[in-house]
């Protein structure tokens, strides 16, 4: 399990696998100047519900992985993952597609 801290407000736990995805895809995004909104579903025992950021460059956050190694990437995920962050309401988790390569590196 892993976390993502938006601007030390706002803590949320990913699983590292799908933090890791999350890390290349707001990377990408930014590095090319193209802010956009992330959000997520909130656990229940926090209220339930779903949050919202606004990824920009001048944005302070983090990842935090608590996992010792760096989990395989799967392109087909990534693509999917940009995918929504290029939508209008922005990034959010969708599931992992079956049968799809995997690659140990960092994006």
């Amino acid at each position: 399990m892993g976390e993502f801290i938006y601007e030390d407000l706002v803590r949320v736990d990913f699983e590292d696998r799908v933090l890791a995805h999350l890390q290349v895809v707001i990377g990408n995004k930014l590095k090319r100047g193209e802010p956009f909104y992330f959000q997520w579903k909130d656990d229940a025992t926090t209220g339930g519900g779903r949050s919202s950021v606004w990824m920009h460059p001048a944005a302070s956050f983090a990842f935090k992985y608590y996992g010792g190694r760096p989990p395989s990437l799967n392109r087909a995920w990534l693509d999917a993952l940009i995918y929504t962050a290029n939508a209008p309401h922005g990034l959010y988790v969708v599931p992992e597609p079956q049968g799809s390569s995997a690659s140990p590196e960092w994006g």
